[in-house]
């Protein structure tokens, strides 16, 4: 059967990302629903299913507290090397499915199609960015899953499962923004330990992930509009009241920038 080119549709394809339980199968999935969407064809999903609550996840890594989680140390051994990147690999895999559950979650809500472009092009970026990263932790004897890792990512994301603008406010321009912050020093840091490769992919993910937040601003802004709201303002108080822990500095403000991401909105809230 061909496929009909709809948000409800497209919805089916991505919960099938979002109930991918294999880490690097999901990040193929992913690839795979994002290249026939954005081309115009994809396989047919049977009718609407509803979101899944949380995404199916492999059996590791295991999962603990934030603060259970080892600090990374990065240096000439491997294994601070490997941490980090395997830190980073889950990360990215959570955004593989922060994507599609935005595209799933929201697709009734009578967005504009290039909406679900936008967000399954993002899908895409992240689950390049896994299999990126998964690959250098192979090359360096390791692999996904190998280390314990945490769900804050996830649980953050939930506080704003209800309301599509939330959702922008936080999971974009905010988590992703903070990525913009730190990724500079920690490519500083794989090149001083002469680990040129990690610290390139690292240079991919921070350059994709300006155009993140800059995809997540456009439709906060555009969502702003629709619903007849001031942006920085409407975007301030959603962050105090869904983000636990505050903005905190040093921001990158030349990578917020470029992702037409102003201190008007988030300096009043440095703490």
């Amino acid at each position: 059967m061909t496929y009909v080119k709809n948000e409800r549709t497209l919805a089916c394809a991505a919960i099938e990302v979002l109930e991918t339980p294999d880490a690097r199968g999901k990040a193929h999935a992913a690839r795979r629903v994002a290249r026939d969407w954005l081309t115009r064809g994809v396989e047919c999903c049977h009718g609407p299913r509803p979101v899944p609550a949380r995404p199916a996840r492999p059996a590791h890594p295991v999962l603990k507290r934030p603060k259970d989680v080892p600090r990374r140390k990065i240096g000439p051994a491997p294994e601070g090397r490997i941490a980090l990147l395997h830190a980073l690999a889950h990360i990215e895999l959570n955004a593989i499915d922060l994507a599609f559950d935005i595209v799933a979650r929201f697709a009734g809500n009578g967005l504009p199609e290039e909406f679900f472009d936008d967000w399954i092009a993002v899908g895409d970026d992240e689950a390049r960015h896994f299999l990126m990263l998964d690959d250098r932790l192979r090359t360096l004897g390791a692999s996904y899953g190998d280390l314990p890792a945490h769900d804050g990512l996830w649980q953050a994301s939930m506080e704003t499962a209800h309301d599509l603008l939330a959702r922008l406010a936080i999971v974009p321009m905010v988590l992703e923004a903070r990525g913009l912050d730190v990724t500079p020093a920690m490519i500083e840091k794989l090149e001083a330990a002469g680990d040129t490769e990690s610290a390139a992919a690292l240079q991919i993910i921070h350059d994709d992930e300006i155009c993140h937040v800059a995809v997540g601003r456009r439709w906060f802004e555009h969502v702003c509009t629709e619903r007849g709201v001031e942006p920085v303002e409407t975007w301030q108080s959603m962050v105090k009241e869904h983000f636990k822990g505050g903005l905190r500095p040093p921001f990158n403000v030349e990578s917020r920038a470029r992702a037409g991401f102003p201190e008007t909105y988030y300096s009043p809230l440095a703490s």
